[in-house]
C-alpha cells in the first residue's frame, strides 16, 4: 500500500499539491485523473521521488519516502516498475533484450536465470517467441505497450506506476492493454497507479479513482461510485461527452426505478 498524508507541493511560490491525502491500495487500479494543471503529473513524480515535497508523508507500507537516504531509494526502486507513456523501449536492442534490461542491471540471477524471467514476462503479456528477436520497430504499438509491461513487470515489483499507458493506441487496442494491466496488478497483487486521461479506462479498470483539482483531492471513489457521485467539478470533468452523459442518465433512471420500486414494496 502506498500512504500519502498532507502532501504540498510548490513550484516557485505556486501552490501545485494541497494538502493531498489518499492511500491507494494493493490489488488495485489506483487511477489519478483531472484536467491538465490539476497536478497529478507532479503528484506522480513525486511518489517514484522524482519531486521532493515540501511537506507530508508518502509511505510505501510504512516506509516514508521523504525520510529515505539515497541507498533506500535505489532499494526502493528495485521494488518500483514503471510504464512509460510511449513505451520508451530501446530502438537498439530487441524486444528481449528489453525485457532483459532490468534483470542484468538489478537482479541477482544467472544468465540462464534472467532469461527464464524475461520469457516468463514475455509469454505472460501474450507476446509470441517469433517477436522476441525483432525491434521495437518491427512490431505494433499495441505490441510494443505489452512489451513495455512485460519490462515493468520483470523485477516482480511490488509497485506498478503507469504514466498514460493507451496514448496512441486505438480503442480496441487499449481495451486489451487495459485489461492486462487489471489482470497483472491482481494476479500478482501489485500497487499499480496509473495517470490517466482516458474515459474508458477509467470506467473499466478504475478500482480507486483520485480526482485532483487545481491541487486538492476532490474526490475518490470507484468506477461503479462515479457515475453516482453528487460532485459538479467531477461531473464536468468526467461527463462532458454526450455519450457518457447518456450513460449516466441512463443508469440515475434505472437506479430511481429501483428505489421507486423497494418504496412502493414498502409501503404495501
Amino acid at each position: 500500500m502506498i500512504s500519502i498524508q498532507h502532501v504540498h507541493k510548490s513550484f516557485d511560490g505556486h501552490r501545485v499539491l494541497n494538502d493531498v491525502t489518499v492511500d491507494m491500495q494493493d490489488g488495485q487500479c489506483n487511477m489519478i485523473i483531472g484536467q491538465s494543471g490539476s497536478g497529478k503529473t507532479v503528484l506522480m513524480k513525486s511518489l517514484i521521488g522524482l519531486h521532493g515535497v515540501d511537506s507530508g508523508r508518502i509511505e510505501y507500507d510504512g516506509r516514508n519516502l521523504p525520510d529515505m537516504s539515497e541507498k533506500e531509494v535505489r532499494l526502493l526502486h528495485r521494488e518500483v516498475g514503471m510504464l512509460f507513456q510511449g513505451a520508451a523501449l530501446f530502438d537498439s536492442l530487441t524486444v528481449m533484450q528489453n525485457v532483459l534490461f532490468p534483470l542484468e542491471m538489478w537482479a541477482p540471477m544467472t544468465r540462464r536465470e534472467r532469461e527464464e524471467r524475461a520469457r516468463f514476462c514475455l509469454e505472460r503479456v501474450n507476446i509470441s517467441n517469433v517477436a522476441w528477436n525483432l525491434s521495437p520497430a518491427e512490431i505494433s504499438g499495441g505490441m510494443q505497450k505489452r512489451v513495455a509491461i512485460a519490462r515493468a513487470i520483470a523485477l516482480n515489483p511490488r509497485y506498478l506506476f503507469c504514466d498514460e499507458p493507451n496514448s496512441g493506441l486505438d480503442p480496441k487496442t487499449s481495451l486489451v492493454i487495459d485489461q492486462l494491466i487489471h489482470e497483472i496488478t491482481q494476479e500478482y497483487n501489485i500497487c499499480t497507479v496509473i495517470n490517466s486521461h482516458d474515459m474508458n479506462s477509467i470506467m473499466e479498470i478504475g478500482d480507486n479513482i483520485i480526482f485532483l483539482r487545481e491541487g486538492h483531492k476532490e474526490w475518490q471513489g470507484s468506477r461503479h461510485e462515479i457515475f453516482y457521485a453528487d460532485n459538479a467539478a467531477l461531473n464536468d470533468f468526467v461527463f462532458a461527452g454526450d455519450l457518457f452523459k447518456m450513460v449516466r442518465d441512463q443508469l440515475n433512471v434505472q437506479r430511481d426505478d429501483v428505489q421507486c420500486t423497494k418504496d412502493n414494496n414498502e409501503s404495501l
